[in-house]
């Protein structure tokens, strides 16, 4: 970690020896010299080895297969039930008709043809299919004709305690969500319509769509929900801090539930780009791509727990936070078995981000990006309780990335009462201009890694840490 001669470890194979001092526990295992002469991969594998010893296992990657909805091919086009796709008429009716119909007959394939169809909310049915053919829009009724205005709206599309829904096509769904979105920074007592916000459902697939600026969260799936497919869905609203526009809480997808596939979805938005919460369990997130937003993130509300989480081979570029967990002391839960792997960010605000502290008053623990040893070590301790945050069993493994100008390379960020422990941090090439913060942790792994802060700027700041380094790298 760009350590002086000075200050590493003394050459004794296997050793685990302090390396930095001032209250602060930072040691090095010492690679023997005739392993760690050979291939720089050879080097990384003995380097591995060695932590093992200590307990440290790096799992493979979780495999998620979620059960696809079985529908009946019968096809009910809404040409057939009155609706017009002129953007004008409003076709709330004539779209139930047709949802309802096929429920009717057994399920089936509610087909949306090419045109602009304005409507107001809908429920779905097991076995419907909502396919929105090319060219096809479904767009949500402007505030001002939204059936319970700011007092009492629908999610746009719904549904509770189903089973075999599937959502697909190349079509979009518009939410005109424009003038909601004032609304989350007013002191009016308000509400938004969510997107697509079905709850308590097994086998669910969204695929394909594209889906805008809706007034709140784009998909947010409630209750729990089992056997979840989201693939191939491009989903698009203004940044939070735009200039000109920005959304508020426009989330891209939040879930809750088990045995959940994200893959191949094309994400920015105003909010997190995707989110989960407690009692989620099993979820792969897969060759997405995220661009504006508040990135990967599990929280705030984490009680009831989330595990068994891997995220693999996605880019991020512009997101205010790369990888985000966050959550405080009356909504944690156990957070634990959480898989970062072949993660590529560019321009990122944070490009890894673990706190228990998300709803802090004071200022000086709420500017994250200037948060130092000296400010962590003055957060209040309070008792351990049944929503005390734990943060533990934290892989982040190849994961290359550049912070947005003035901003940090890391922070990892635990409770006094309650450290974060069992983190590996393995193959990081972060450059950033400010260090990665590891506060109030025990048992964090660093595993060839490289952080690259400007000359005089430690690459690594740490207050109530036990950390283990392994390959010190030669600072480029």
């Amino acid at each position: 970690m760009g350590l002086s001669e000075s200050t590493r470890p003394p050459e004794i194979p296997g050793s685990l020896v302090p390396v930095k001092g001032r209250g602060l526990r930072i040691y090095g295992v010492v690679i023997p010299p005739a392993t760690a002469i050979k291939s720089p991969m050879q080097t990384s594998l003995n380097s591995i080895a060695v932590l093992l010893s200590f307990g440290c296992v790096v799992n493979a990657q979780t495999v998620i297969s979620p059960a696809l909805p079985v529908i009946p091919t019968n096809i009910f086009n809404l040409s057939d039930f009155a609706a017009i796709g002129d953007g004008v008429a409003t076709n709330t009716r004539a779209i139930q008709s047709a949802i309802n119909a096929a429920s009717a007959a057994g399920g089936g394939v509610v087909q949306v043809p090419a045109g602009i169809f304005l409507c107001g909310p809908l429920r779905l049915a097991s076995k419907i299919n909502l396919h929105l053919e090319a060219g096809a829009v479904l767009r949500m009724l402007p505030l001002g004709k939204y059936p319970g205005g700011k007092v009492n709206p629908e999610s746009f599309i719904s549904g509770d305690a189903l089973h075999d829904v599937a959502l697909t096509g190349a079509g979009a769904i518009d939410g005109q969500g424009a003038p909601w979105w004032p609304l989350a920074k007013s002191s009016a007592v308000a509400r938004r319509p969510k997107m697509i916000s079905p709850s308590n459902c097994e086998r669910l697939l969204i695929e394909d769509l594209t889906l805008s600026n809706s007034p709140m969260f784009h998909i947010a799936l409630g209750g729990k929900c089992q056997d979840v497919t989201v693939r191939r869905v491009t989903v698009r609203a203004p940044a939070s801090d735009d200039p000109v526009l920005p959304s508020h809480n426009t989330d891209a997808c939040d879930v809750k539930g088990r045995n959940i596939l994200i893959q191949d979805c094309d994400i920015s938005t105003g909010d997190d780009d995707f989110t989960c919460g407690g009692n989620t369990s099993d979820v792969l997130i897969t060759n997405c791509t995220y661009g504006f937003g508040h990135g990967v993130s599990i929280g705030s509300y984490t009680q009831g727990g989330v595990s068994n989480l891997t995220v693999i081979n996605c880019t991020f570029n512009g997101t205010e936070a790369g990888i985000r967990i966050k959550t405080d002391r009356d909504r944690g839960g156990l957070v634990h078995g959480l898989k970062y792997l072949n993660l590529s960010m560019t321009n990122v605000g944070c490009p890894i981000l673990v706190y228990a502290s998300y709803l802090a008053k004071d200022r000086q623990f709420r500017d994250l990006t200037k948060l130092t040893p000296a400010i962590a070590a003055q957060y209040p301790a309070a008792p351990v309780a049944g929503r005390t945050p734990v943060y533990r069993d934290l892989v982040f493994s190849n994961i290359t990335a550049t912070a947005a100008a003035g901003r940090r390379a890391g922070l990892i960020w635990g409770l006094p009462e309650m450290n974060v422990t069992n983190v590996l941090l393995e193959q990081l090439n972060i450059k950033a201009d400010k260090p990665f913060g590891i506060f109030n942790a025990r048992n964090v792994r660093l595993v060839d890694c490289n952080i690259v802060t400007p000359a005089g700027v430690d690459q690594i700041a740490s207050t109530n840490a036990q950390i283990i380094v392994s390959h010190v790298p030669v600072r480029r």
